[in-house]
């Protein structure tokens, strides 16, 4: 694998992991902090939890994590959902958490807060949604894992879905993170190699509501903490590498109980008129440096322009051809960038299909 300077020794690190822990649960508490990333720290329970409810508020110190001023760094995590942790095993848990000011109040990077309330508003259309994470592995210089030093591969062609050396690169993260969402109960649907090598993509849902965003952060959270040991690191930018090298971007499917039944195409051609006369509202959401990715080539649509049609992989919005065969079904939305807050991305999309609720505006950037 790659290069690393992390100091790591499984064998010696197994023995310690074996020991009975007299009872103790560990439950590692994660949250998102000021710059779409994720921290995490661990707390001692004298007892197993089976949900959520069960756990204590904490808080951390927000001035480190771009989320609070030094001098009122306080700031609160509340759980809000527990998976079984793959790492330590046992009755030891990983913890998804909202993040809270001392007066009580959302922090501003605390996306979930809101994306719950439209979820709970809009419940009787059950939302199903189903994103595609796409992400690049590279080495610790920072280059493309399997890439030349200083160079380039092949062109673009036979890396997509591929299989064998010298078309695949770090297929040992991709199979140890698979199984590790498995574990922790993460509804990850599938995997496969992306068209620039060292490129992947997991795909997670379908998932109702705001379940979707919980288990695609806690999908990263695993798939950054297993390439810690494998010393390879993982990007989300949308594009790692300029030129003529696809981009990475988080597709969304996107399902409404309208849209499932008979005839549910007439819901989907009405949600993708919405969209389109919200398109800037959108692609502010949609991730940082997004304009890079989409600039109509390499399977993207034009970022100044919208679109929707049957199986066009180069419009905004493309509806599967089967969907369109049989009259019902979902849509995909392909302007998200990989780096895109799934929170905000579901949650955008709700305020624009079924209306706007008093207090929330989800394309104000949480920096103004």
């Amino acid at each position: 694998m790659a290069t690393s300077t992390t100091v790591s020794n499984t064998e010696n690190l197994m023995k310690y992991m074996k020991l009975d822990q007299k009872g103790s649960v560990l439950a590692e508490y994660v949250w998102i902090d000021g710059s779409n990333g994720l921290r995490t720290k661990t707390k001692t329970l004298s007892k197993p939890v089976k949900d959520y409810t069960e756990l204590p508020e904490w808080n951390f110190d927000g001035s480190s994590t771009g989320q609070a001023p030094g001098d009122n760094s306080d700031v609160y995590i509340r759980p809000c959902a527990i998976f079984p942790d793959p790492f330590r095993g046992g009755d030891n848990i990983l913890v998804m958490t909202e993040t809270w000011d001392p007066d009580g109040t959302p922090n501003k990077f605390n996306y979930r807060h809101e994306a719950v309330r439209l979820m709970d508003a809009n419940a009787k259309h059950e939302p199903w949604f189903g994103l595609e994470q796409e992400y690049t592995i590279m080495d610790a210089d920072g280059w493309p894992y399997g890439w030349p030093k200083g160079g380039y591969p092949a062109p673009q062609g036979p890396y997509y879905c591929g299989v064998g050396t010298g078309k695949v690169f770090c297929r040992d993260i991709v199979e140890a993170h698979y199984k590790a969402c498995l574990y922790a109960g993460i509804k990850i649907s599938g995997t496969n190699a992306e068209v620039m090598p060292s490129q992947w993509e997991f795909q997670v849902g379908p998932c109702e509501g705001i379940e979707l965003g919980d288990h695609l952060w806690m999908a990263r959270f695993l798939l950054y903490r297993v390439a810690e040991e494998f010393g390879a690191k993982i990007t989300i930018e949308p594009k790692p590498i300029k030129g003529d090298w696809n981009g990475t971007g988080l597709h969304t499917n996107v399902s409404t109980a309208e849209m499932r039944r008979d005839g549910g195409m007439k819901a989907i051609e009405d949600a993708c008129k919405k969209l389109g006369e919200r398109h800037e509202a959108h692609i502010a959401v949609y991730g940082e440096g997004n304009a890079e990715r989409m600039t109509g080539e390499n399977e993207t649509a034009s970022i100044d322009k919208y679109s929707y049609a049957v199986a066009d992989r180069g419009a905004s919005i493309r509806i599967p051809r089967q969907c369109a065969q049989e009259g019902k079904g979902y849509f995909e939305d392909r302007r998200p960038a990989s780096n895109a807050d799934p929170y905000r991305i579901t949650a955008i999309m709700m305020e624009t299909m079924f209306g706007g609720m008093e207090g929330i505006d989800i394309s104000k950037s949480a920096k103004e």
